[in-house]
């Protein structure tokens, strides 16, 4: 047979690092978070095997909040970088967190799949976490390569195994190994979830949904314009 290539066209782009915390400050932010979990105990938000959102709790604002400054510096330094990496000139543009919260999942709890469609850049920052297990899945909803409907599903490997094995052209998902003190960045249209805790432990991780708008409206209309061009409908 003569000599072949595979191109693999169009990747979905995923940016990972390390903001390292002292003992003390990753203790006080705990606190912090564990102190709005314990305030919206009897809010009625547990439903079984789901974890702790605050961003359906109230407490969607860390990122004015005075506590949690020197970490969102840090991770403004990342979402910057991963915008350059993409060839994005940041002298364009100006960048917002919209909200920003936390998650707390303990014993078998997860979170099940979803994008953020009100916003452009997502992250996941690990504040505690062991290294086994509740890590994060993304989700390919387009399946490029499933030439046939279905034939990727698990049932197509385990049950009539017409697939031979999962690589990266065939895997509808990708489980992402993290570990404390990583962040992860990535579109904030992309389907994802987070894997339930296998050991009886608790993982917390911050959130957040960050917006891009042009800092001129001139020649850019694809980008969001400036805030101050925008006028408010009269109630």
């Amino acid at each position: 047979m003569p000599e072949f290539k595979l191109f693999n066209l169009f990747p979905l782009t995923i940016y990972k690092s390390k903001i390292i915390l002292t003992d003390s400050d990753k203790k006080d932010l705990e606190n912090e978070i564990f102190d709005m979990e314990k305030k919206s105990q009897n809010l009625g938000y547990k439903n079984e095997n789901k974890a702790w959102t605050g961003d359906t709790q109230g407490y969607e604002n860390l990122h004015n909040n005075i506590k949690f400054k020197k970490l969102f510096g840090e991770i403004e330094n990342h979402i910057k970088k991963y915008l350059e990496l993409l060839n994005i000139d940041l002298e364009k543009i100006d960048i917002f967190f919209q909200r920003a919260w936390s998650t707390i999942s303990k014993g078998v709890e997860n979170i099940s799949p979803h994008i953020h469609s009100q916003s452009h850049i997502s992250f996941a920052y690990y504040l505690k976490k062991n290294s086994t297990d509740a890590n994060i899945v993304f989700l390919d909803e387009n399946k490029k390569n499933e030439i046939i409907p279905r034939l990727f599903t698990s049932g197509s490997v385990n049950k009539e195994k017409i697939i031979k094995k999962r690589d990266q052209l065939n895997s509808p998902a990708a489980t992402f190994v993290v570990n404390e003190g990583d962040i992860v960045i990535f579109p904030s249209k992309t389907l994802h979830s987070t894997q339930a805790n296998i050991k009886n432990d608790y993982r917390i991780s911050l959130s957040a949904d960050v917006s891009i708008l042009s800092k001129e409206s001139e020649y850019l209309e694809h980008l969001v314009p400036p805030f101050e061009k925008w006028k408010k409908f009269s109630n």
